[in-house]
């Protein structure tokens, strides 16, 4: 009993110094309470408290979900009766890029296929969605429909885009997928006729559930943005959990042989090329599932909003959080939605402290925020006294 306290503890703790720090108006107090932050955490990860935590909430696991669930549900509450609904925008974005990221985890942590230009299959799936209330606005039921339609058509691309790409490797696979999201882009912009070119695609109804319109309000004061907020935080939790349960099955195991040695999990009679499509296309489909919830969300698309820089910000957002690590990608997609927010007052050093914070990751932390426990013994090679690698025999005398 006593850990079910002290972990519903460091729950509300963490949920309060969120709550505190969003509401910090000004962008130089709110730098200085970052900074004071990861001091914090880095002074508690010297002092083991972090492990120890860790360890707690691993025994506690009912009780950590529980919690985490009960402020996520108070979340929009609490930020409607502060007046503030942006941040509730803001969250709900933030769930969009949780699921993106969760999508090019697949690829790039579990399996280490650079992929640059995932956000082609994030435009498919916003685009499709778009096309189909474009022609056919009364059929708003239909959106539950397209979120599994929308990822078993971006499923295929990403079949057809691994099979011709898939025999090249690092730099040259980088280059192709760079490719192929600016072959993406630049027919979003040309074909007027179906995506009506640079104007995009505008009045993109809401979803509907019985008689209840996603275009209304909830209730409780909430605003019309919640309902997305709770649509987004379901579906980034069964898309968590869907990846998670890959990473622990059979395909996840294969996958991290192919991500250290391919031709090692070859001569064990792994079929390297089936597996690797497989990776392609479930992080595809989890994308184009994004790309639904955000173009209804918005209610308007253009190829503008799937630009290289979204890719990029979307591999920074699993490398922050720690390539492989369902927790750290969730943690670094929502940090890199949230700190450009509260920076705005820093416009034209932006991107500056973005790259010096990036820099200083490297420094001190390259496994990630939360690095993935498989990926730990490669990142962070302890040697012993006679200075030989800990997970290495010495040689033979």
């Amino acid at each position: 009993m006593p850990e079910n306290i002290y972990t519903i503890i460091i729950v509300l703790t963490g949920f309060a110094l969120l709550i505190l720090g969003l509401n910090i108006h000004e962008a130089a107090p709110f730098l200085g309470f970052v900074l004071a932050g990861a001091g914090g955490m880095y002074a508690l990860q010297r002092g083991g408290w972090l492990l120890k935590a860790g360890e707690l909430i691993k025994r506690t696991r009912r009780t950590y979900y529980a919690s985490l669930a009960l402020c996520l549900l108070a979340y929009p509450l609490i930020f409607t009766w502060l007046q503030s609904p942006y941040w509730i925008h803001v969250a709900t974005l933030a769930g969009v890029y949780v699921c993106l990221a969760l999508g090019l985890n697949v690829v790039v942590g579990f399996v280490g296929l650079l992929d640059l230009g995932y956000v082609a299959f994030y435009a498919i799936g916003a685009y499709s969605s778009a096309i189909f209330f474009h022609h056919f606005p009364q059929a708003r039921w239909a959106f539950w429909l397209l979120l599994p339609a929308t990822a078993l058509l971006a499923g295929i691309i990403g079949l057809c885009l691994g099979s011709s790409s898939l025999r090249l490797r690092g730099d040259y696979l980088a280059i192709v997928t760079l490719g192929f999201g600016e072959i993406t882009r630049i027919i979003l912009t040309n074909w007027d006729t179906l995506t009506n070119g640079p104007k995009g695609i505008s009045g993109i109804p809401g979803p509907v559930i019985a008689r209840y319109s996603f275009d209304k309000t909830p209730g409780f004061g909430l605003p019309r943005v919640a309902n997305y907020y709770f649509l987004i935080i379901l579906l980034a939790c069964a898309i968590g959990m869907a990846a998670d349960r890959l990473n622990h099955s059979r395909i996840g195991r294969a996958w991290m042989a192919i991500r250290e040695d391919a031709l090692a999990a070859e001569s064990l009679g792994i079929n390297v090329t089936v597996i690797k499509l497989l990776a392609f296309a479930v992080g595809a489909g989890f994308a184009a599932m994004g790309g639904v919830v955000y173009s209804s969300l918005i209610g308007f698309v253009d190829p503008m909003s799937f630009t290289f820089m979204e890719s990029a910000m979307i591999l920074c957002m699993v490398v922050l959080g720690g390539m492989g690590s369902i927790p750290g990608v969730i943690i670094g997609a929502i940090v890199l939605v949230v700190l450009p927010e509260k920076l705005r007052d820093f416009q034209q050093y932006r991107m500056l402290i973005f790259g010096a914070a990036l820099i200083m990751m490297m420094i001190f932390r390259p496994q990630g925020l939360i690095p993935s426990r498989r990926r730990k013994q490669e990142l962070l090679e302890e040697e012993d006294e006679s200075g030989t690698p800990a997970f290495e025999h010495p040689p033979l005398e």
